[in-house]
């Protein structure tokens, strides 16, 4: 009788390494986008562009502009008083307005700014700081964005992902360490581009500033401008990623982009104008503005009087957030479950 010897068990597949190697295999695999390297450089090539053209539009102010500006905006004010003294003697105000309501109050100097009468006009850190911060923020996001949907995009459309899943077979931590890197990606984007509007102004206050010294509030204000702003590069960064990696394709992903913003928040707006405080883009120019967005959502029939929802800094943030986390928690949920081919 022999004995039957029986094979030793295989041992059971372990997935590859850390997550801090795989998190380092998506640094470069980031890093080699090619794609990527050239919207980062039409972005540096458009910021020395516009920097260059405000440089040529702008111009400080000559204490004989200065004067003459003065002058002009001095006959401009007398003029519009004038006009008032005029209506004071002549007009006959409805019944429920008085004479001082129908004919307006009296026009000063500070009513009327004086770079009106200065052209070109110099530039002013104090009155557009914060509004270029926010515009900053906005085009910020646009850009991370197209890098977090081509990011995974491009992983999908050369079937990476699937001979990734080879070398990684924990699926969840793949899309982890992908989101990680985009997260971090979208932040820096974020930074980055408000220290370009920084480096921007200071050079148009520099040689064609107005010279008016900055308000006491105007840094905090502008840090916390510049902060909401890179919070919103990030999460817009992180959607586009979680809703290119939902459609498995860059294009699929613009598509339907375009299809929301251009055609059902327009219709949203037309339809249902009470609902825009729920409106992505809404939620998202509130999270960037100072003070919030103040929207419209419907007119008294009788009176005409409007009414108004003021869309704060932290419902905003609380929203895109959420829809974030919404859409990367579906794209983890179906990439962990569906087959791949």
């Amino acid at each position: 009788m022999s004995a039957v010897q029986t094979p030793p068990e295989a041992p059971a597949t372990r997935p590859a390494g850390r997550f801090g190697g795989l998190l380092t295999a998506e640094v470069h695999r980031f890093a080699a986008r090619r794609f990527i390297h050239v919207l980062l450089v039409l972005a540096a090539l458009g910021w020395a562009a516009v920097t260059v053209i405000g440089l040529i539009g702008y111009a400080s102010p000559t204490p004989e502009r200065l004067a003459a500006a003065e002058q002009a905006r001095a006959e401009q004010v007398e003029m519009q008083n004038e006009g008032r003294e005029q209506c004071l003697r002549d007009a006959a105000p409805p019944d429920d307005l008085t004479l001082d309501q129908w004919c307006g109050p009296e026009t000063t100097t500070d009513d009327v700014p004086l770079d009106w009468f200065l052209s070109p006009a110099p530039f002013s850190l104090a009155a557009d700081g914060i509004a270029g911060a926010v515009a900053f923020s906005a085009a910020g996001s646009v850009l991370a964005f197209l890098v977090g949907a081509t990011f995974v995009g491009a992983e999908w459309s050369t079937r990476s992902m699937v001979a990734l899943l080879f070398w990684e077979t924990r699926r969840p931590r793949v899309l982890a360490a992908k989101i990680a890197v985009v997260a971090v990606a979208s932040a820096v984007l974020g930074v980055v581009a408000q220290a370009a509007w920084l480096a921007m102004s200071g050079l148009w206050q520099a040689f064609v500033g107005d010279g008016v010294a900055l308000p006491g509030d105007f840094w905090p204000e502008l840090l916390g401008t510049a902060g909401r702003g890179v919070l919103l590069t990030t999460l817009v960064g992180l959607l586009g990623f979680g809703l290119t990696n939902l459609v498995r394709n860059t294009g699929a992903a613009l598509g339907v982009g375009f299809v929301y913003f251009a055609v059902l928040e327009t219709a949203v707006r037309i339809i249902r104008p009470e609902w825009q405080p729920w409106l992505l883009t809404n939620n998202a120019t509130a999270l960037g503005l100072p003070d919030g967005l103040t929207i419209t959502t419907d007119y008294d029939r009788f009176t005409g009087q409007p009414t108004v929802y003021v869309l704060g800094n932290l419902q905003a943030g609380v929203f895109v957030a959420v829809v974030t986390a919404v859409v990367l928690g579906i794209g983890i949920v179906l990439f962990s479950r569906r087959d791949l081919h």
